[in-house]
């Protein structure tokens, strides 16, 4: 495989390099005063970054997943938050509209998303179900030309400013699960800012309650009881993004304590000249390759899977139904996918907060503080080993993959 980045990936990255660049005070400043970015989205619309990996069809850029992952990785070097927007509003929100909605669904929905006039999240995670979507409480009923859903998801990221959110829940009559296309203007939807998190100050996340609130018929995304799959689908990209932005993390960490390290004398010399502090940025930049070509490979799979899914459609209709584990090249391909992504966030959020806490250790008490870059992204790394997927679910099911069903432990 040739991870090079092409001419084109090129020009795409200096563009987001120059976004990021000119919005890093006013995102420093908003951090520090736990506030939303506002700045955040009209200024990446103007390059069409709401839309990076969406096709042209839709007014998306049409760029391939590695080329958005390489994106996410320059983003991530302005930190977590910043990142999650990103993988909020495209990876597991415009990408599920991509790949499971129908040609009317994305034709009234992705167009707004892309330009930014409407920004996606991800309905999933509740109270009582977290790394178990599967005993999610919320529940529909069909009630003619509608569905009427209650309930109560929680820690939805973009939850606050969202327009529009796929959602999941269960039929009370036959328990299966189904996914949702939910406009948040709808009545029975409300929502409540979570606070006091202890990172991912611009990233506001939300409560969502649902009280009898009616989904038109239309708004069904896939089929009845495709939800789970669907959803697991969106976990896939949602955690090569998390690996993506991760590898940004650590280039931050290591420009930061390099440019501290060089400049900070301690006991007569240079930091940069003691040993143990030579450890600590040697193993940020192993970090920093291990985890790029481990997310990497995972994209090439991810594309691959992408590339068949969008041929099969082409070729068969009712393709919802048929797309399936009966189908024995989508399953490899989606395994393999799986399986990737599922090792790249594994490893690259466990490495990138190793790499913030290094640095964090070779700023000393100068870097215990929130104004440190070193200090935000170690308090936002920390999240990142839990949401999209907790660590130790990962590690459970990296090891089924090679032990077999047989031995699932989940």
């Amino acid at each position: 495989m040739n991870f090079d980045t092409t001419k084109e990936q090129e020009e795409l990255i200096s563009k987001v390099d120059r976004v990021c660049k000119s919005i890093r005070s006013f995102e420093e400043l908003c951090y520090i005063e736990d506030r939303l970015n506002e700045k955040l989205v009209p200024e990446f619309s103007k390059i069409g970054m709401l839309g990076c990996p969406i096709s042209k069809k839709y007014e998306g850029l049409g760029y391939d997943i590695l080329s958005y992952c390489k994106t996410l990785e320059r983003i991530g070097e302005e930190g977590n938050s910043m990142r999650t927007f990103f993988s909020v509003h495209t990876s597991i929100g415009q990408m599920i509209l991509q790949g499971w909605a129908n040609e009317d669904q994305k034709k009234r929905y992705l167009p707004a998303t892309t330009s930014g006039k409407s920004i996606m999240a991800f309905a999933l995670t509740e109270p009582e179900a977290g790394s178990d979507p599967s005993s999610m409480i919320s529940a529909y009923e069909d009630i003619g030309e509608s569905y009427l859903l209650s309930g109560k998801k929680h820690w939805i990221g973009n939850g606050t400013i969202a327009n529009v959110i796929t959602t999941y829940a269960r039929d009370k009559t036959t328990g299966k699960i189904s996914a949702f296309i939910v406009d948040m203007n709808s009545s029975g939807v409300t929502r409540k800012e979570m606070k006091n998190k202890m990172g991912l100050l611009t990233i506001k996340n939300a409560e969502i309650y649902f009280k009898e609130c009616r989904i038109p018929k239309q708004n069904l995304l896939g089929d009845i009881g495709q939800g789970l799959n669907i959803a697991y689908s969106a976990l896939i990209d949602g955690r090569l993004s998390v690996a993506a932005g991760s590898i940004g993390v650590m280039k931050d960490c290591l420009n930061e304590t390099l440019h501290h390290s060089m400049s900070r004398r301690q006991h007569g010399s240079l930091l940069a000249k003691k040993q143990l502090i030579q450890q600590h940025i040697s193993r940020i930049v192993v970090g920093i390759e291990s985890s790029k070509w481990l997310t990497y490979r995972a994209a090439c799979a991810r594309q691959k899977l992408h590339d068949y899914v969008e041929q099969f459609k082409l070729e068969q209709k009712q393709w919802h139904s048929k797309l399936n584990r009966d189908n024995k090249i989508y399953s490899t391909l989606r395994n393999d996918a799986d399986r990737l992504t599922a090792i790249a966030k594994f490893h690259a959020t466990n490495t990138a907060f190793d790499c913030a806490n290094r640095s964090l250790q070779v700023f000393g008490s100068i870097g215990y503080q929130k104004t440190a870059r070193v200090a935000k992204h170690f308090l936002d790394t920390r999240a990142t080993m839990i949401y999209e997927g907790a660590n130790e679910v990962l590690e459970l099911k990296i090891a089924s993959e090679v032990l077999g069903d047989n031995f699932r432990a989940y």
